[in-house]
């Protein structure tokens, strides 16, 4: 019910924007662009969780308290981050779903042959294009996640242990995340390329 619900929102808002002349490929370029922004966002919060991290192992005297806040705000901050890129993915889906649908439904609309076959060779090489897309979209998504944990783990043994000996521990979980960090920038950067691709390909 739920699902139907928002499908017919979204229905609702498509058609109300179409009246406007914003049709769902406008609609679909401006999210791929809001999906490419938010993924990049994240690549900076990373990076910066990242680097506090590395920090905080070159914790050398002063108040630890204060690292464990600066901790968990990155912590915090690279979690709000994910959310965000998921969000932004869900609603490119949403309404490359739609623009796919309408899309192939009115290919039996032409009279011409000619005109008809050249729609669907653009149809099935914007679906193929898009399918790359969004698959790159999620697997750097879920790059996010064992990071995220690592972040999360890290934050509350400090929590637990504000004390030198959590400095020690914590320093050989820190070229790991490093590692995890590294591959998720990189599987970002290949999802911000096609992103871009990709919407070049739609406003050809």
């Amino acid at each position: 019910m739920l699902f139907a619900c928002l499908s017919g929102c979204s229905s609702a808002y498509y058609s109300a924007m179409e009246k406007v002349g914003i049709h769902k490929r406008d609609i679909m370029v401006d999210r791929v662009e809001e999906a490419k922004d938010s993924q990049q966002e994240a690549q900076q919060q990373f990076a910066s969780a990242l680097e506090q991290l590395s920090a905080l192992i070159a914790f050398d005297g002063g108040d630890l308290q204060t690292q464990y806040e600066l901790t968990n705000e990155q912590y915090e901050s690279s979690k709000s981050a994910a959310e965000e890129v998921g969000m932004r993915i869900a609603a490119v889906e949403n309404v490359a779903d739609a623009l796919f649908d309408e899309w192939h439904e009115e290919l039996s609309q032409y009279a011409s042959v000619k005109l008809r076959r050249q729609s669907e060779q653009k149809y099935k090489e914007t679906q193929r294009r898009y399918n790359s897309l969004i698959k790159a979209m999620h697997k750097a998504e879920d790059r996010m996640q064992p990071v995220l944990v690592a972040l999360k783990d890290n934050t509350l043994y400090l929590k637990h242990n504000l004390n030198a000996k959590a400095i020690g521990a914590l320093q050989g979980e820190y070229q790991s995340i490093k590692q995890d960090v590294e591959v998720l920038i990189k599987e970002m950067n290949l999802a911000i390329q096609q992103s871009q691709q990709f919407i070049d390909l739609l406003k050809s």
